[in-house]
């Protein structure tokens, strides 16, 4: 069994923003695998399918960003998933918008969504897909940045990102520590 977590914030007021590229890019997977969100476990919208051979439970944690670590901790806990099993997918200042990376393990980086996994989950060890959202511009905060939206002259490259981030998924996290 394999978790797959995307973060966002909740609300239509955060849905075309940089920090919810996490949902984005779940949304991409649940219709590339044909499937949709339709249980609620911990507040939460999840779909457990079968993908690639194996059981795969998607989920998008509903509690804004800096409290996605308890959906994931108790999905975790309830389906017996461990770290090395879970795969967070989230937006990532640090990475320049377009570019797309998978990691395993590492810190939080700053981002409230990981660092509220870790603290939840005790532990870092589990996958990520960084999706780039660059730097904010000069004089520009950061989370003004992350809660902006993205623009019309994004959507090609967004899309693109997007992507590379379900390729990444395929490739690397649904082939990867056995079935």
């Amino acid at each position: 069994m394999k978790l797959i977590a995307g973060l966002g914030n909740p609300g239509l007021e955060y849905e075309n923003t940089r920090h919810n590229v996490g949902f984005m890019v779940l949304d991409r997977l649940l219709h590339r695998f044909r499937l949709l969100l339709k249980e609620t476990r911990y507040r939460s919208p999840c779909v457990t399918g079968g993908v690639k051979g194996e059981k795969v439970t998607f989920i998008k944690p509903m509690l804004y960003m800096n409290l996605s670590g308890g959906p994931v901790d108790g999905v975790m806990g309830d389906l017996g998933v461990s770290p090395e099993a879970l795969l967070v997918i989230h937006d990532d200042v640090d990475i320049p918008f377009g570019d797309v990376r998978y990691k395993v393990g590492g810190g939080h980086g700053g981002h409230n969504g990981l660092r509220s996994i870790i603290d939840e989950t005790g532990s870092a060890g589990f996958c990520r897909v960084r999706v780039g959202v660059g730097r904010p511009p000069e004089g520009v905060a950061v989370t003004d940045h992350v809660l902006g939206e993205f623009g019309p002259e994004d959507s090609d490259v967004l899309g693109e990102s997007i992507n590379k981030a379900v390729k990444l998924v395929e490739s690397k996290f649904l082939l990867m520590y056995g079935k």
